[in-house]
């Protein structure tokens, strides 16, 4: 998990499209065969900004990955360097629910804490929308 921690801060370091916010998430999402997918918040102008979650889900899905063990998203302002506990919204806790299973494991580390928090997608999304 540590590796995938350092993955995501990397990644929110190099996040160069959070210009109306100032915070820079950073997410690292990890397959069962051990790819690691990353991806960092892209924001605009309008309503239709996306998370650094759904970024690195979408790289994946779109490389045929459909069975994921576990995302570690860190967050924290630009000018900053200590990264703080970041969990995913509510819109990308119900879009991960979609492509994984129960015991998902979603994990996010404070710096200032030096804390690794971890919590599997039904205690972050209980009773999840599904058809």
């Amino acid at each position: 998990i540590e590796k995938l921690v350092n993955e995501a801060k990397e990644i929110a370091n190099r996040n160069f499209c959070c210009g109306h916010s100032g915070f820079t998430v950073g997410a690292a999402l990890l397959t069962s065969e051990g790819k690691v997918y990353k991806g960092f918040n892209v924001e605009n102008d309008g309503i239709q900004s996306i998370c650094a979650e759904r970024v690195a889900f979408c790289k994946a899905l779109s490389e045929n990955q459909k069975e994921f063990k576990c995302i570690v998203v860190v967050g924290k302002k630009v000018e900053e360097s200590i990264f703080k506990k970041t969990l995913p919204c509510g819109y990308c806790r119900q879009f991960m629910s979609e492509y994984v299973k129960e015991d998902f494991m979603i994990y996010t580390y404070d710096d200032k804490e030096d804390k690794l928090y971890t919590y599997n997608i039904t205690e972050l999304l209980p009773e999840s929308f599904k058809l």
